[in-house]
């Protein structure tokens, strides 16, 4: 969705502004009839400004979003005294403010924390049932259903009593999701997605400013979030390929994110609470400071993911620790950790799952593993560039003349 002056981004940035308006405006329990008029206005959009934009595109699309639902109610036979108070002045709406509560609105502790998620990326982010689906290891019939729950919570009571800390982990959670989604996206075609990274930093920026949301927590999510931002320029080749983090070019980092990064998570540090951002942070920093792949300081890495594991345990961080393993002692004891755990079904169909036993069978000099694991993560990989990636190592697998069998 696009037009020849405004990129994707603005587009879904404008949804979660124009559905945040309109659910202050006619209240949370109408929001699919605000979802609707947000994307019938965005369609209409892209048929109107093939050749020029509006003076003030914003304006626009209120205008055109807010009349439907006019129409809608209308259509319903609603108090036309009601109708007539409601105003369209886009340029006077408080936009942080509705953001920010719609963000709140859809952190409802009623609501369990994966229909929070659903609800928020959908109405507030613009992700598709099949993105969000993918992102949450679920089904599509599941997701769905996890918001049609979430709305009819929400036409029950949709009243925000109180800015709790539940609330705003809540949000955190979902910019948390929201970032991980532009970092490493779901799409075939694209592996980074900036435009969503972008619009998560900004909204954690956002909650940081407000009082409610001015805690440690926010802050090393920030910090999180400059660390990964700061080598998207160096993530993919001149074609758009991946390239693992020994392959790039560390002069293409961003080195004012990095300090960004580094100033947030020293302010995280106040106070007593350490949560997943602050650990996730604090790898990511080991990460940025390194001078070199083969200088990084894989030891304190393996003890931050312990640090984890404990903190938001989760069958990825068995994953990560191991990858971390067999950097600092060697792949034999990456591998013996990986065969240790007893690993969750959705875990063993991830395509990480297997590209990782791949590599460490590779490097152990198991040919013949190393090729099932990673033909197997081949076929699962979710995008393009990650299947070339796959491919390559494939090919260097098939290169590599078979090993002696080891002591296995």
């Amino acid at each position: 969705m696009t037009t020849p002056e405004l990129p994707e981004h603005w587009f879904r940035r404008e949804l979660g502004r124009l559905v945040s308006i309109l659910l202050r405006r006619f209240g949370v329990d109408r929001m699919e009839l605000c979802e609707d008029a947000a994307q019938t206005a965005l369609l209409q959009a892209t048929q109107s400004w093939s050749s020029k934009l509006p003076d003030n595109p914003g304006a626009w699309l209120y205008r055109v979003a807010h009349n439907y639902v006019l129409d809608e109610l209308r259509r319903e036979k609603r108090d036309e005294r009601y109708l007539a108070e409601v105003h369209a002045d886009y340029a006077q709406q408080e936009v942080h403010d509705d953001v920010l509560r719609l963000l709140f609105v859809c952190a409802d502790p009623a609501i369990p924390p994966e229909s929070r998620l659903v609800l928020a990326l959908k109405t507030l982010c613009g992700f598709s049932t099949e993105e969000i689906a993918l992102r949450l290891f679920q089904s599509e019939d599941a997701v769905h259903k996890r918001l049609q729950r979430a709305r009819a919570r929400l036409r029950e009571h949709a009243e925000v009593q109180s800015i709790d800390p539940e609330r705003v982990h809540g949000v955190l959670h979902m910019l948390y999701l929201l970032f991980n989604e532009g970092y490493s996206s779901a799409q075939p075609d694209r592996v980074i997605r900036r435009e969503l990274c972008d619009e998560a930093l900004r909204l954690a920026l956002m909650l940081r400013e407000d009082p409610s949301g001015a805690l440690p927590e926010t802050d090393a999510l920030v910090a999180l979030m400059c660390f990964h931002a700061a080598r998207f320029d160096a993530r993919v080749d001149g074609c758009g390929g991946l390239l693992l983090l020994e392959e790039q070019d560390r002069s293409l980092w961003d080195r004012e994110l990095v300090q960004r990064g580094l100033d947030h998570l020293m302010r995280s540090a106040r106070g007593e609470a350490v949560s997943r951002y602050h650990v996730e942070a604090g790898i990511a920093a080991q990460h940025c400071l390194a001078p070199s792949y083969a200088e990084t300081n894989w030891e304190e890495i393996v003890r931050l993911y312990e640090v984890l594991e404990r903190v938001a345990p989760s069958p990825l961080n068995v994953l990560n620790r191991a990858i971390a393993l067999a950097e600092w002692k060697g792949p034999d004891v990456g591998l013996a950790a990986l065969e240790a755990f007893e690993a969750p079904g959705w875990l063993l169909g991830f395509y990480l799952w297997d590209a990782t036993l791949g590599e460490l069978h590779r490097r152990c000099g198991h040919r013949d593993r190393a090729l099932m694991h990673t033909k197997r993560a081949l076929a699962a990989a979710p995008t393009i560039p990650e299947k070339a990636l796959l491919e390559r190592r494939l090919n260097e697998i098939s290169a590599e003349e078979s090993a002696p069998s080891g002591k296995r």
